[in-house]
């Protein structure tokens, strides 16, 4: 009888198949720190170092990605989002949990206990009971819980959160004033100046916008001078980046003049058509990535992404529960104009492009490469797998369609994309399935036996290519 080697889950070398695998990961990735560079992270519960309670806060609250799992098994909504205790909804996950086998979702979730709290044991309905217990007691009791030291624990540099143009960013300021080993950069991100069609909900938003920015706004010239002076305010706070997650971009040129009569009709009340929207989307898209250009910032797009679509459960609960699916009318030659037009003006900033669709990824590959054509390396970047795609198959697929059509080795790496401070394994299940791809071409003849070689280019995309992009000090 064949002498079979025994596998235990999620051991030491989980995704690690190859002996240059195990090099790259444990001699380069596994040492590295982390850039964060797009989250949703609260920059409250950094300044003021919450502790959490139990399981629920620390691994629940706020993660997207879990809730759309529990939904598609049939939980009933008061276990998610609802008024049932925090016990009632970590039991509630811990029945789902097994029937995420094959969904990151699973690996993720185990990576998370083992990390955080040395608790190997799988998670289902007979467990559940025990590893609550054991954790509420190391959670309420031990001082390394709280936000900064679950940060300090996985060696975060730098983090980058999402916040509206009228935030008043009192967090960042609290936390700029802290001694810790981590950077908190604020990022301009554009949703609600962008959400024009919503005619009740934008006048609001202009009346905040007014009052943060202590201009007051009439015509299209003093909403880009209010915007403006937010630009210039978040820039003074470390932030480097903004962040766009319209869902889809119709570009052609137009006259300022044309999008102040567009912007007179929401100020008087005035009928508007989605033509007109789109219009101002695209005529602010453009004004806002000047800014972003002249102060060497990177512009962040998440075409691709068909958003709310629970329209009944959307109406009751927070605009970010996630209710949204994959969308792949970004073919479309509209969606590229919008960066070709800010080429030819000599205006494109830094871009990065996240795409949830698998069958775009080539074709949105090809026209980043195709743009960058000044002194600027790689100008565009198409982002890590994203959403729907960031499991084994979307980040390898990713990997693999970056290597045929552009630089590998220009990758800007892992991101979170998430609310919950433990969510930063998954930069650790990144890091392994690229050393362990890596490691498998060499095993191939497909990559020379170069640890010096292959050991930079896993440093590079796990760490140093972000760094640069961003130009974090």
């Amino acid at each position: 009888m064949a002498f079979v080697e025994e596998v235990h889950f999620m051991d030491e070398d989980f995704l690690l198949e190859s002996e240059m695998a195990k090099y790259l990961y444990y001699e380069v990735a596994s040492n590295l720190p982390i850039i964060d560079y797009h989250n949703h992270l609260s920059p409250e519960d950094i300044a003021t170092d919450r502790q959490f309670e139990n399981l629920t806060e620390a691994l629940l609250e706020g993660d997207h990605d879990k809730w759309r799992a529990m939904r598609a098994h049939g939980v009933e909504e008061k276990y998610i989002t609802g008024n049932a205790t925090d016990k009632e909804k970590f039991t509630a996950w811990a029945e789902v949990v097994p029937h995420t086998l094959g969904d990151p979702l699973y690996h993720w979730t185990h990576l998370e206990l083992q990390r955080y709290f040395s608790i190997n044991a799988p998670l289902n309905p007979d467990t559940s009971g025990s590893i609550w217990e054991e954790t509420k007691g190391i959670l309420t009791t031990q001082e390394g819980y709280s936000t900064t030291n679950l940060l300090r624990r996985m060696q975060v540099d730098v983090i980058c959160t999402s916040d509206d143009p009228c935030d008043d960013l009192d967090y960042h300021k609290q936390i700029a004033l802290q001694s810790l080993p981590f950077r908190v950069y604020p990022t301009f991100r554009t949703d609600n100046v962008l959400r024009i069609s919503d005619i009740d909900f934008f006048k609001q938003y202009l009346t905040k916008l007014e009052t943060v920015s202590d201009i007051e706004i009439r015509d299209l010239r003093s909403l880009l001078d209010a915007l403006k002076k937010r630009h210039d305010f978040f820039h003074t706070l470390g932030c480097r980046s903004s962040d766009h997650a319209l869902s889809y971009l119709s570009f052609s040129p137009s006259a300022e003049s044309e999008v102040d009569t567009i912007f007179g009709k929401v100020i008087k009340d005035g009928f508007l058509s989605l033509r007109d929207a789109k219009k101002y989307q695209a005529f602010l898209l453009t004004e806002m990535a000047k800014w972003d250009y002249e102060k060497g910032w990177v512009q962040q797009f998440h075409p691709g992404a068909s958003r709310n679509t629970g329209k009944s459960l959307f109406a009751t609960t927070d605009p970010y529960t996630d209710l949204d699916l994959t969308d792949d009318r970004d073919k479309a030659q509209s969606q590229t104009h919008f960066f070709s037009y800010l080429d030819k003006t000599g205006k494109l900033p830094k871009t990065i492009i996240y795409n949830p669709c698998p069958t775009c990824k080539e074709f949105f590959t090809a026209v980043i490469r195709d743009l960058n054509e000044d002194s600027t390396r790689d100008k565009m970047r198409l982002g890590s797998a994203w959403w729907f795609t960031d499991q084994p198959d979307g980040m390898e697929k990713q990997i693999s369609t970056l290597s045929n059509i552009g630089l590998i080795s220009n990758f800007v790496g892992m991101l979170t994309a998430s609310s919950s401070f433990f969510s930063f394994p998954r930069h650790e299940y990144f890091r392994r399935l690229l050393c362990n791809i890596f490691g498998s071409d060499v095993q191939k003849g497909l990559l020379p036996h170069d640890e010096k070689l292959l050991g930079k280019l896993v440093g590079d995309i796990c760490y140093y290519n972000a760094k640069n992009f961003f130009e974090f000090d």
